[in-house]
């Protein structure tokens, strides 16, 4: 499994690997108010700095694949997602760090990218890809089920969050004999 960072788009997005020249473009996404409530680490206001610098050095050490979201309609970025746990011994990689400005939530815009993400992961020799989030994140979890990503459990306690409380990891998964199906479903949201 060989992933690599590029410039990757369709028709409703156009996925970006992270680089300096985005910071500003994200810094006022990042301040929406409530956006980092569910989070291991705070990205808003003083925060969003050190989350930009980490996101963007592990991008650099080839550990994840950051990526700037632009919309393809108007050029404007809208939020950011990431490969993650990049693990070609065992083909696998996590799809995470996705993050929207209020206004591409609901849109066709997280369809459009998972589509991206996804197709590019099996495309390169994923076996399996993972998704998690916050056990009380029910937007998140309701997305990956509504995509068809298989809802794995939940590892308890997993995570301290910047907010000091203790997050439970709830994991979903799409191998790539669900991808097909997986593909259809992501396609006819955004087509």
């Amino acid at each position: 499994m060989i992933i690599a960072p590029a410039i990757r788009e369709n028709a409703v997005v156009r996925l970006e690997p992270l680089v300096e020249a985005h910071r500003e473009e994200l810094r006022p996404i990042a301040a929406e108010p409530g956006l980092w409530t569910l989070t291991s680490l705070r990205g808003d206001g003083d925060h969003f700095d050190a989350w930009f610098n980490l996101m963007l050095a592990n991008t650099n050490a080839g550990s994840q694949i950051s990526h700037l979201v632009r919309r393809q309609a108007d050029g404007a970025a809208v939020g950011h997602s990431a490969w993650l746990t990049i693990t070609p011994e065992h083909k696998r990689l996590e799809i995470g760090w996705t993050w929207y400005g209020s206004e591409a939530r609901g849109t066709a815009i997280n369809p459009a990218a998972k589509h991206i993400l996804l197709g590019e992961a099996f495309g390169a020799g994923a076996e399996r890809v993972e998704l998690k989030t916050h056990h009380l994140n029910l937007r998140s979890q309701a997305a990956m089920t509504k995509m068809g990503a298989t809802r794995e459990g939940t590892l308890r306690r997993h995570l301290l969050c910047w907010t000091g409380e203790w997050r439970d990891t709830v994991f979903f998964s799409v191998l790539r004999e669900e991808w097909p199906d997986v593909k259809a479903g992501l396609e006819a949201r955004f087509a």
